[in-house]
Parts: structure tokens; C-alpha cells; sequence
């Protein structure tokens, strides 16, 4: 049996720009550290981020509807930071980290955290998420 050689995606290149829009939409998110450093490992669904468990998980600061909540992952999908996970039936309601999510989550471990986002930062997220990626931010 031969054996295929995976590409490392530790390797993969991301413009800075990308970058920090990802960081930005993380920062700006309603999500704890904890959601995405278990994401690092496993698929999470949406029924242990919502409401009483995302608090109860720590994986929310506040509680979240489902609609709220999935559009929020629904946005960090679009910047490049998550994914949807797939089965053999096709996507499920979990979620798990890209390339680039699991760069960015390495370093907030590294750092302990991350930031606190600006108003400035809570402003170009909005935009961005609101129009989409046509303005230069």
C-alpha cells in the first residue's frame, strides 16, 4: 500500500489583509477562547454553543439564540476562520477551524488571549460583515 504525503498547511500564505480581518472578526466575535481551542481538536455544534451551553461550556460570554449564534459562525466562515463540518450525509451543524483559524488560535494561546477589540475594530467588523468584502478594510 503506498502512502500519500498531506501538504503542511502550517505552510499555506495568507495576506496580512486576511489576516486581519480574521483576527478582527475572532476579536469582535460573542465567543470564548475555549470554543475555538476545542475546535483545534473536534467538530463543536451548534446546540452546545447556544443559549445555557454555550455559557455553561464557556464558549459564549452571554447567551445566544441559534439564529444569532450561527450567524456569527456563519461570518467566521465567510473571513476564513472556520469551516462546516461534513459527514457522509452531508454538512452538519458542526464547526470546526481552517488553516488559517488554527494559526490564528495558536497564537492567542501562545499570548494567553486576545485583545480586546476597539470600537474602532467593533465598527470595520460591522462594515465588513454588513457589505461584505468590498470596501478595503
Amino acid at each position: 500500500m503506498a502512502s500519500v504525503e498531506s501538504p503542511d498547511l502550517t505552510a499555506l500564505q495568507y495576506s496580512v489583509r486576511t489576516v486581519e480581518r480574521a483576527d478582527r472578526a475572532i476579536r469582535c466575535s460573542p465567543f470564548s477562547l475555549d470554543l475555538f481551542t476545542r475546535m483545534r481538536s473536534e467538530s463543536v455544534r451548534l446546540k452546545s454553543i447556544v443559549f445555557e451551553a454555550g455559557l455553561t461550556n464557556r464558549y459564549t460570554r452571554s447567551s445566544l439564540s441559534e439564529l444569532a449564534a450561527e450567524n456569527y459562525l456563519l461570518w467566521l466562515i465567510q473571513v476564513g476562520i472556520l469551516r462546516r463540518e461534513v459527514d457522509g450525509q452531508g454538512i452538519t451543524d458542526g464547526f470546526r477551524l481552517t488553516p488559517l483559524g488554527h494559526r490564528l488560535v495558536e497564537r492567542y494561546i501562545a499570548q494567553g488571549g486576545w485583545s480586546e477589540a476597539s470600537v474602532g475594530d467593533r465598527f470595520y467588523n460591522l462594515i465588513n460583515r454588513w457589505l461584505g468584502f468590498f470596501l478595503p478594510f
